[in-house]
């Protein structure tokens, strides 16, 4: 019987645990946005998005949405009682001046050594790098949420990545729907695990080395 793995809210709120007092962050297009549901209650996390809104919140039901408020997804979000509204310039000028304390980011593949894709497929002509290499480049930490492997069952965390990459060394934590990984150069350390996997299923399902953190713990969501 096929093991269940971790839903995307679960990684959501997994990772979203992981953002501290204080901290401006930016949700990328995808998984990213669902974790503005799951923000710690104990703390004021700034969320911002490049398109000028800064201090939203969670997002929106059908009855609460309106036309103008949304996220980098352009999914309807309520804003906190402290948000702002900016020019789509100064959305980027934020986050260029190094003011974001953690970029959230999809990925099609992420490496050992900490580099990761997210703009280009194979065989893709062109692609859509969009905010992302601006997150990259300039974010104080950047995590990844994203599956841990293709549909073909093929691993997404890579010794090198095979895909054009979008930044070099920049990832700092990745989240997958088998656990919760540090990048480490040589070899993922794996934090947290999906409960019910071991560390050789994770190993079997990945292409770079992955070792046991001295305090491994299953995934509390």
């Amino acid at each position: 019987m096929k093991k269940a793995r971790l839903t995307r809210d679960m990684m959501a709120a997994r990772l979203a645990a992981e953002f501290q007092d204080g901290w401006i962050v930016n949700l990328g297009v995808g998984m990213p946005t669902l974790c503005s549901d799951f923000i710690p209650a104990e703390r004021t996390v700034i969320l911002h998005s490049e398109n000028g809104v800064i201090g939203y919140g969670r997002i929106a039901t059908v009855a609460e949405a309106g036309p103008y408020i949304v996220n980098a997804g352009l999914q309807p979000v309520l804003l906190r009682p402290f948000a702002s509204i900016m020019h789509h310039a100064d959305g980027f000028g934020v986050i260029r001046a190094g003011r974001l304390h953690v970029g959230v980011l999809g990925a099609y593949e992420a490496a050992m050594n900490g580099d990761f894709a997210n703009w280009k497929t194979a065989g893709r002509k062109g692609g859509g790098i969009g905010g992302a290499m601006d997150i990259a480049a300039c974010a104080q930490r950047v995590f990844i949420l994203m599956d841990h492997t293709q549909r073909t069952g093929e691993p997404r965390l890579l010794r090198r990545c095979t895909l054009p990459i979008t930044a070099a060394g920049v990832v700092t934590l990745v989240m997958t729907d088998l656990g919760l990984f540090e990048p480490k150069g040589d070899h993922f350390r794996l934090r947290e695990v999906a409960p019910g996997f071991t560390l050789d299923e994770v190993q079997a399902l990945t292409d770079a080395p992955v070792v046991a953190a001295p305090d491994l713990r299953e995934v509390q969501v």
